[in-house]
């Protein structure tokens, strides 16, 4: 049978979601993992990848309840959330890109001093 109009891309997009809320549960996961057999020590690093975790799987659920009902405001707002987070990458990639290592250094130690924790090794030393 040929899949076309909507039925083509609400499966698709069952697909997909299906595949991020497996992404999802698997952060959820590692994190909780990573915490319980002590590899990861930092409280900071955990919840921000469970919160990752949660927002990809509210988003995914979202999706697949917009995609399976055919609920266009709900895949309305679904895609402006995906081209948000878009965004918010492509940002960081750039970012991420465009310093250098004394830049993210300094960055690093900056940070650090503002959140109140013991300066990194390599702090100490003076930039100009």
């Amino acid at each position: 049978m040929v899949c076309g109009g909507f039925a083509c891309s609400k499966n698709a997009l069952c697909a997909l979601n299906v595949v991020y809320m497996l992404v999802s549960l698997l952060l959820i996961g590692v994190a909780a993992w990573g915490k319980g057999l002590g590899l990861v020590s930092s409280i900071h690093i955990i919840g921000g990848v469970i919160a990752v975790g949660v927002f990809l799987l509210l988003i995914a659920v979202a999706g697949l309840v917009g995609a399976v009902n055919h609920h266009q405001v709900l895949l309305f707002f679904y895609m402006i959330i995906l081209g948000l987070v878009f965004i918010f990458q492509f940002v960081i990639s750039c970012s991420c890109l465009a310093i250098n290592r004394s830049k993210q250094i300094i960055l690093r130690c900056t940070a650090s001093g503002l959140l109140g924790y013991l300066l990194p090794l390599g702090c100490l030393v003076n930039f100009p």
